[in-house]
């Protein structure tokens, strides 16, 4: 019964007022009786949590948890590239020279989910890569790569479900959904994070300062489940070999590798 609450109101509403509600629900104090049965239902790992349980004063709070210092391990290799998210590697693919990718039987325009006709040709031909954070997963976003940012920006109002069944059944979700785009420089070449919203209430917060990024540092966190989508630029990506799809991934795994 808890859990297909929370399934209904987390991972499948799509309605205005169904998210309002939700979103002045996690925050509020009176969310904090639900914190323990949320962490049993999507079975949290409270060991590598940074704060016990009862530490969290509203659902919000557990939501943008963080974690220990050494919880999660970043690959240190010059030339990889780390997952940004505790997630799940929903696909991995090509840019086609339409600008188009197919995820899930759907296609989507990388044009229309950046919105920046200036920032789109060095993507063409280029590599795509999907990850999906589900409720239960870790919600703070790290850099995938060390490099300097060179342009980042917002698009989209409104956000609905991105989960299996929102890229399945929604209306061009990844490319129409709020997002948060942030372009970085490599000695390598481009890559793109488009941080993409889920439900209505866009919880896209953005944290690191300056414009030079780390590997592995923290960059952004989502209230909710979201997704997070990387573009390479053409020739610059090589995805690992044993990458496999749908596949769970952690903070600073190698996905795949930067090529000169």
């Amino acid at each position: 019964m808890i859990q297909s609450f929370y399934r209904l109101f987390i991972e499948l509403t799509n309605g205005r007022w169904t998210s309002s509600f939700l979103k002045r629900f996690a925050r509020s104090r009176a969310s904090r009786v639900i914190v323990p049965s949320f962490a049993r239902v999507y079975h949290l790992n409270l060991g590598e949590m940074e704060k016990e349980l009862h530490e969290f004063p509203t659902l919000h709070d557990l939501f943008v948890r963080r974690l220990k210092k050494d919880a999660r391990k970043i690959d240190e290799a010059t030339d990889s590239v780390v997952s940004p998210v505790d997630a799940v590697i929903e696909d991995v693919g090509e840019i086609n020279q339409n600008s188009e990718i197919l995820v899930k039987g759907k296609t989507y325009s990388i044009e229309e989910m950046l919105g920046d006709a200036g920032a789109l040709p060095k993507y063409l031909n280029g590599t795509y890569m999907i990850l999906y954070l589900s409720p239960s997963h870790y919600h703070r976003i790290h850099s995938p790569v060390s490099g300097t940012v060179t342009k980042q920006w917002k698009l989209g109002s409104k956000s609905y479900p991105v989960n299996k069944l929102g890229l399945k059944y929604g209306v061009r979700t990844l490319a129409k959904n709020y997002r948060v785009i942030t372009e970085v420089q490599t000695e390598f070449g481009h890559v793109a994070i488009v941080k993409v919203g889920a439900m209505f209430v866009n919880s896209i917060e953005t944290i690191h300062e300056g414009s030079d990024l780390t590997k592995g540092g923290e960059m952004a966190y989502f209230t909710f489940g979201s997704t997070v989508v990387l573009l390479f630029e053409h020739n610059i990506f090589e995805p690992a070999a044993d990458l496999e799809t749908p596949k769970e991934i952690k903070v600073g795994e190698k996905i795949g590798t930067l090529l000169k």
